[in-house]
């Protein structure tokens, strides 16, 4: 993918986790929050965190199983 690809989803991300840290922010969940929060500092496209190309694939697969387990969380509170 191109490097313009990846600029792209970083500022997706940022935004996203953004709102999600703001929601956890209303509803009160402070842990929540925390890491909603850290996440969008972690992706967010202005400052790079260089990782390597390794540790930053391990980090995708771990946000991403979180991010899927907690919409079956959030699913089964409902």
């Amino acid at each position: 993918m191109s490097y313009g690809f990846y600029q792209l989803v970083r500022f997706i991300a940022l935004i996203g986790f953004g709102v999600l840290a703001y929601k956890a922010i209303e509803e009160n969940k402070n842990t929540e929050m925390i890491i909603y929060g850290g996440l969008a500092l972690l992706f967010q496209p202005f400052f790079k965190i260089a990782l390597g190309r390794e540790i930053w694939n391990i980090v995708d697969v771990i946000v991403g199983v979180g991010l899927i387990a907690s919409l079956f969380m959030i699913k089964t509170k409902s």
